[in-house]
């Protein structure tokens, strides 16, 4: 088998995902390289909440693997899935945090599960990451005494705090407003170049899609899986399908904004 660096971050083939008797998604079919920001995308209810939750675990698909760096965690055992999870970050939307912890104890939870450091080694790496997401000197703050946005960065904080080589962020923008949903593309864009990760977006908002996207794939909800893969600002503009088109041409004055305010190089 090859182990090599040129294996992808993330392979997902053949998946089938739903929930009891109910198929959401059939035969989907993608691979994510080291270093991407890869989203998936698609309108409401069309299954990308779905197809995350299947592919990090939360449940487990009626057919078809996924794996991480070319080893394959739903045919793992449980313990070596555990292992696996260590490597793995999740943003959940709204940022997930517990209510009655302070941002530091939400950060250091991942730590007091998987590593054996003691209190104060946690708590120095938690104010870390805490620092890495632009929230330094907040550690003993609250969720509720924070803004929305800010919640998503201690999220992600929480997300980065095992140094994951690949994080799954689900609609990170979700009820924040333009300025600052763009500054958490330029945190993620920024993370990415700095730590090496592999990034993986739920999103339906174009300016996100259009501003860091390096590579997305489409879920329609009546194909009941992905109906197009490939640079956002390619397919808006070439795709013979549609729906692709409808989907990424929607809001021109958004999408044209998104890209005179990408984030630096």
């Amino acid at each position: 088998m090859n182990t090599g660096q040129n294996l992808p971050a993330l392979d997902v083939a053949g998946l089938e995902c739903g929930y009891d008797e109910q198929v959401l998604l059939r035969d989907v079919n993608f691979q994510v390289k080291r270093g991407e920001i890869f989203f998936i995308i698609g309108g409401s209810g069309c299954g990308k909440s779905t197809l995350l939750r299947h592919i990090v675990g939360l449940r487990a698909p009626t057919a078809g693997t996924v794996k991480f760096f070319g080893e394959c965690f739903n045919e793992a055992t449980a313990g070596r899935q555990r292992e696996m999870l260590k490597r793995i970050g999740v943003l959940y939307q709204g940022g997930a945090l517990w209510s009655s912890l302070s941002l530091l104890e939400n950060v250091m939870l991942p730590l007091e599960e998987y590593t054996p450091l003691d209190a104060a080694e946690r708590a120095e790496l938690a104010c870390m990451k805490l620092a890495q997401v632009g929230l330094a000197g907040y550690d003993g703050y609250f969720p509720s005494e924070i803004s929305g946005g800010m919640r998503k960065r201690a999220g992600l904080a929480r997300a980065l705090a095992l140094d994951p080589a690949i994080v799954f962020f689900d609609e990170p923008s979700a009820g924040l407003d333009p300025l600052t949903s763009r500054k958490l593309d330029e945190l993620i864009v920024n993370l990415r170049d700095l730590l090496g990760m592999t990034c993986v977006v739920v999103s339906h908002e174009l300016a996100s899609i259009f501003s860091i996207a390096d590579r997305v794939v489409m879920l329609d909800k009546h194909a009941g899986g992905i109906i197009a893969d490939g640079d956002p600002r390619a397919l808006v503009k070439e795709s013979t399908d549609v729906r692709v088109r409808e989907f990424l041409g929607r809001g021109e004055d958004a999408k044209v904004a998104a890209l005179q305010n990408q984030p630096s190089p």
